[in-house]
């Protein structure tokens, strides 16, 4: 039987697997060239935004500003906009700014990966914190959203004159795209208010879902809370699998957002006529896969045309782990199987946080079989009621063997292709 060799994004140099098969469809997203001078694209669009005053004339000398940047999980190259964004407000005192990482519930980031994701000269010259959800006394009130609850954000975004968010924009599988005001909540909410937000009954909600912005309960209430305290200027960009800047999407929130959400569905949306038996995905490589946690989305991509029963093969480097903070990990392995932990989360009072991606992760389990490769022990896999992979290649193999004229899909990039079944 004829092979065909898939490159898998996997980590930071990639895999290639054999698929002993002649029925294989790659599903990718549509490839964009990266803008020929991200720079020039850059000062194009904070002095042309959508909706909004120039970047420059949305902020005074004096003002005290907060720059938000999400954490080393995303891949927003924040040391290369950081820079273009001092520049244009060079008007400014390095002194008057301080850099946020919007860790949303995530650990707080090593100065070595702080380094990393800004830049070293950004790092030495400007003041970069990190969110701490879980930590009272760097939190203040934001406000009070219209559901009546009171909404905490980090104390040094609360108190700023100006307030600037950077974002990614890709198809997300709760929010329906990341970006837009996701980068101010839950990027540096408290713990609380991010599970409400992240609360069963709204996980469970069929519109919380890839590509969806209307209804969807996960981005009504990312905006009634973000939009709190007001974000003077927002930067969003789309990138390409080279994490090459493809768009800039730059003004006012919403209208930026949604433009940008236009722009991301057209290109890493692919409809599918019918559903697979079989689908191969990862979680888009470095930095996305670095942990089980994370490498959900991927999963949850295949998720949206593996036919009901079918298996789903994960190659995601978790090096990382599940990772070892929080209670992903613990709601794994205290339940025997997937209904059981939807059970403890779905039962009226039941509250951790983390519990979402849990839930999520049983929700996929309930209708396919996930297996992983990863570097994560295969106990421990076994453990998180997932299948253990030690050989990719002849795992793949050996699952086609009984059924070699089966349709199988890969998602060589994961999540950054979203599938779906049209009609």
């Amino acid at each position: 039987m004829s092979q065909m060799e898939v490159h898998l994004q996997y980590g930071a140099d990639g895999l290639i697997v054999d698929i002993p098969s002649t029925n294989v469809t790659v599903l990718s997203p549509t490839f964009v060239e990266g803008l020929p001078d991200e720079a020039a694209a850059f000062r194009d669009a904070v002095r042309a935004p959508i909706d909004a005053r120039p970047l420059k004339e949305c902020v005074g000398a004096a003002d005290r500003v907060a720059v938000v940047i999400p954490d080393i999980t995303r891949p927003l190259p924040s040391d290369r906009l950081l820079p273009w964004l001092f520049e244009e407000l060079s008007h400014i005192p390095a002194e008057n700014f301080t850099i946020i990482n919007g860790t949303g519930s995530h650990r707080v980031n090593t100065g070595d990966e702080i380094i990393s994701m800004v830049g070293r000269e950004v790092a030495s010259r400007y003041r970069v914190v990190n969110h701490n959800a879980h930590d009272p006394t760097t939190l203040e009130v934001a406000g009070r959203a219209p559901d009546g609850r009171t909404v905490l954000m980090n104390r040094e975004y609360v108190r700023a004159d100006k307030r600037i968010v950077l974002g990614f924009i890709e198809p997300h599988f709760m929010a329906g795209f990341s970006g837009g005001y996701k980068g101010a909540f839950p990027a540096i909410g408290d713990i609380d208010s991010i599970m409400h937000y992240h609360g069963a009954a709204v996980i469970a909600d069929p519109r919380s879902t890839w590509g969806v912005l209307e209804g969807n309960p996960t981005q009504t209430l990312i905006r009634s809370y973000g939009s709190l305290l007001p974000v003077d200027f927002c930067i969003n960009v789309t990138l390409n699998r080279h994490r090459r800047i493809t768009r800039f999407f730059c003004g006012d929130t919403v209208a930026a957002h949604e433009a940008g959400c236009r722009f991301a569905k057209e290109t890493a949306m692919v409809a599918c006529q019918q559903p697979f038996p079989i689908v191969i995905t990862t979680n888009g490589g470095y930095p996305l896969d670095q942990n089980l946690y994370q490498a959900v989305k991927g999963m949850s991509a295949a998720a949206q045309v593996v036919a009901d029963g079918g298996l789903i093969i994960a190659a995601s480097r978790c090096n990382d782990g599940f990772p070892a903070h929080g209670n992903f990990r613990k709601l794994l392995f205290e339940h025997d199987s997937p209904k059981a932990i939807l059970e403890t989360i779905l039962a009226p009072g039941f509250s951790v946080y983390d519990q979402w991606e849990a839930q999520l992760l049983a929700m996929i389990l309930q209708n396919a079989t996930v297996a992983l490769y990863s570097d994560i022990p295969a106990a421990e896999v076994a453990r998180a009621h997932l299948q253990p992979i030690a050989d990719i290649s002849a795992f793949i193999a050996d699952a086609i063997k009984n059924q070699s004229d089966a349709p199988i899909a890969v998602l060589p990039e994961g999540p950054l292709t979203i599938p779906y079944l049209a009609g």
